[in-house]
C-alpha cells in the first residue's frame, strides 16, 4: 500500500532548518497520523508523502512557499504598549492572539522600545525552508467515519 488520498498515515520525523537546527522532532513521543489529502500537514511535505509506504525514509526539503508562506513584512507592525492591557511586563518572544482584517490572528512580540510594541503577525516559521527527515511508520485506509470528519480517530487521532 502507498500512501493517497483518503490514506491514513503515520510517520516520525525531525524539522530542522537551515543551519541544521532542530526546529522539532516526534523523537520519544507517538508518530504523527494524518489523514492524507486533507491540509494537516504543510502542501509540500504532504506533496512528497504521496506514493510512499511503510518503513520509507526520505528527507523531505519544503520551499517557504509550500510550508508556512513566505514572510509577509505588512504583518509586522509597531503598535501602543496601551494596547496590552492588564499585561504588566511584556517580553520579545510573548505570543498574543489578536484581530487582524481577516479574523484572529497570532502574532509575536519582537521587540518593545519605550511605549511601542513591536509584533510580527508572520507564523515564526514563514520565509523558512524546512527540512524534513521522515520515516514513514504506518499506512491504512481511512474509515468512513474518518472521511465524513475530515480527520483521523483513535490512536494517534482525534477522540470524539
Amino acid at each position: 500500500m502507498q500512501i493517497a488520498q483518503n490514506s491514513v498515515a503515520a510517520f516520525h520525523y525531525t524539522l530542522t532548518d537551515d543551519e541544521g537546527q532542530v526546529i522539532d522532532s516526534s523523537e520519544g513521543r507517538e508518530p504523527l497520523t494524518y489523514l492524507h489529502g486533507s491540509g494537516q500537514i504543510v502542501p509540500g511535505l504532504e506533496k512528497q508523502m504521496e506514493g510512499r509506504a511503510v518503513g520509507d525514509k526520505f528527507i523531505a526539503d519544503v520551499s517557504p512557499e509550500e510550508g508556512y508562506g513566505v514572510h509577509h513584512a505588512e504583518l509586522m507592525q509597531e503598535v501602543p504598549r496601551e494596547a496590552f492591557q492588564g499585561v504588566a511586563d511584556i517580553q520579545p518572544g510573548m505570543q498574543f492572539q489578536g484581530r487582524g482584517p481577516q479574523g484572529e490572528i497570532n502574532v509575536t512580540v519582537t521587540k518593545i522600545e519605550d511605549d511601542k510594541v513591536f509584533i510580527d503577525g508572520n507564523h515564526p516559521l514563514a520565509g523558512k525552508t524546512l527540512h524534513f527527515a521522515i520515516e514513514v511508520t504506518d499506512l491504512r485506509a481511512a474509515t468512513e467515519e474518518e472521511l465524513a470528519h475530515g480527520h483521523v480517530h483513535g490512536a494517534g487521532g482525534h477522540h470524539h
